[in-house]
């Protein structure tokens, strides 16, 4: 099948940087857009960036000038770049991306999530 595996959370100071990474593996035929998202405690799960198949990308408007998204089409991966990072900016981030696959003779269309990376803004 497919698996999203998300990379680079972690605590970081009030105007700092990190950087999300996330892989796709397994037996993928097409990958249409890919997004990250965020939930913070007590909150709705909310989506932050997006690339489209196309290279478009989206963001929500508190990350607007500080993130940026970026993929590898052949590496089949998505990056999320952070800086300047607030305290609001503290989240679990989630990899996401609807990815065709092949099994056997057959093709498959699903919704995939990663498996959530930590990012805390902290003095």
């Amino acid at each position: 099948q497919v698996q999203l595996v998300e990379s680079g959370g972690g605590l970081v100071q009030p105007g700092g940087s990190l950087r999300l990474s996330c892989a796709a593996s397994g037996s993928i035929f097409s990958i249409n857009d890919m997004g990250w998202y965020r939930q913070a405690p007590g909150k709705e799960r909310e989506l932050v960036a997006v690339v489209t198949g196309g290279g478009s990308t989206n963001y929500v408007d508190s990350v607007k000038g500080r993130f940026t998204i970026s993929r590898d089409k052949a590496l089949n991966t998505v990056d999320l770049q952070m800086n300047s990072l607030k305290f609001e900016d503290t989240a679990v981030y989630y990899c996401n991306s609807k990815i065709t696959y092949y099994s056997g003779s057959y093709y498959y269309t699903g919704d995939y999530w990663g498996q959530g990376t930590q990012v805390t803004v902290s003095s």
